[in-house]
């Protein structure tokens, strides 16, 4: 993806990737041109010219922080699903953009679709002092982070949140509150961030989902995700107000 707009230095498509330009945001119609313009190129080929390089979301933000990040993960996942979308589900005719909203329709009979966004909770469980940090397989090996799932059909958030911690850890939880949301472009995840209190129950993991979970007090975390992300955020906000207590 060349993506241009974010507020720093970036030129356009220069003349040596243009012929590699499978799909941009410029020839979409006018009522999606209020998003970050991008292109979409064919990597096939690993050379880019001096003045590029191949990046990944993650180092858009290590380099030009939170809205660089928030505008390079609209722009990936409308590209992202324009990619994926380009057949109808119902009938495998062509898909084509709207001019009158960001949606694709039809060409054959009809069938509308939108961008898909997918819900999931992110909780931050606290006990006496201590945070709920646990390892899943596929986080780096002595990673830990708090608790998180997708939401289910016919699901609430809160409903959510005692199912994904009760099948995961073996707990319930009481004391919900939300905290803050975070769009999540990997590829189309929109992540709700809640507090909560420990109610019954001792840990125990799946095996499956997770392979270790413990309860940390600050200063004794092992390995925790880095800033950009909202697990970061929750367990920061944790730190803030425990650290110093007894």
């Amino acid at each position: 993806m060349v993506l241009e707009g974010l507020g720093i230095s970036l030129p356009s498509v220069p003349p040596e990737l243009q012929p590699r330009v499978i799909r941009s945001s410029l020839g979409l119609p006018e009522v999606w041109q209020d998003l970050p313009p991008w292109s979409e190129v064919d990597v096939g080929e690993p050379d880019v010219p001096g003045a590029f390089e191949w990046i990944d979301l993650r180092e858009v933000w290590r380099r030009w922080g939170d809205e660089a990040f928030a505008r390079a993960g609209t722009a990936y996942q409308y590209m992202n699903w324009l990619r994926n979308a380009r057949y109808c589900s119902r009938c495998a005719a062509h898909m084509s953009p709207r001019a009158e909203d960001k949606g694709l329709s039809c060409s054959s009979c009809e069938n509308l679709v939108y961008p898909p966004l997918h819900p999931a909770v992110i909780v931050a469980v606290e006990r006496e002092g201590k945070i709920l940090l646990a390892h899943n397989p596929r986080m780096p090996a002595k990673r830990y982070s708090i608790l998180a799932g997708f939401v289910e059909p016919g699901e609430s958030l809160e409903r959510t949140i005692e199912r994904e911690i009760k099948e995961e850890a073996g707990i319930e939880v009481e004391e919900v509150r939300y905290f803050g949301s975070q769009s999540w472009p990997f590829p189309c995840s929109l992540m709700l961030g809640f507090t909560a209190r420990w109610k019954s129950g001792e840990l125990h993991t799946d095996g499956v989902e997770l392979s270790d979970a413990g309860w940390f007090a600050p200063g004794e975390f092992p390995d925790i995700p880095p800033p950009l992300s909202i697990s970061r955020k929750l367990i920061d906000d944790f730190v803030s107000r425990h650290s110093g207590k007894n």
